[in-house]
């Protein structure tokens, strides 16, 4: 599966920011989908997933109640979007989207990355 990430940028703090993610095609068979993020210095970290059938979801603490992770599925693609609100700098990142097959622990197909900076 390939992955396309895109909608990061700039935003002051407090701002918000979509990002989105887009695989294409008509067969997709990933078991779930998520954003991951890597801050300078630092590891990298789930964000947010959601699984592939029933949408559950699964935030990372320091976003919980401020960003959110939703599906679409058309025709030729399905696009995972991150809405991301009450931004802080500490949201300052390179975020990552990520599909995880089935049979799989890890997520094992990765997008490039898409900056997102938090001026204060």
């Amino acid at each position: 599966v390939q992955l396309q990430a895109c909608g990061g940028g700039l935003v002051q703090t407090g701002g918000s920011l979509r990002l989105s993610c887009v695989a294409p095609g008509r067969t997709f068979t990933s078991a779930a989908l998520a954003w991951f993020r890597q801050a300078p210095g630092k590891e990298r970290e789930l964000v947010a997933s959601i699984s592939w059938i029933g949408d559950h979801t699964l935030y990372g603490y320091s976003v919980k109640g401020r960003f959110t992770i939703a599906k679409h599925q058309a025709e030729n693609m399905v696009t995972v979007d991150l809405q991301m609100n009450n931004l802080q700098p500490e949201d300052t990142a390179v975020y990552y989207c990520a599909a995880r097959s089935y049979g799989r622990t890890t997520f094992n197909n990765w997008g490039q990355g898409t900056l997102v900076t938090v001026s204060s």
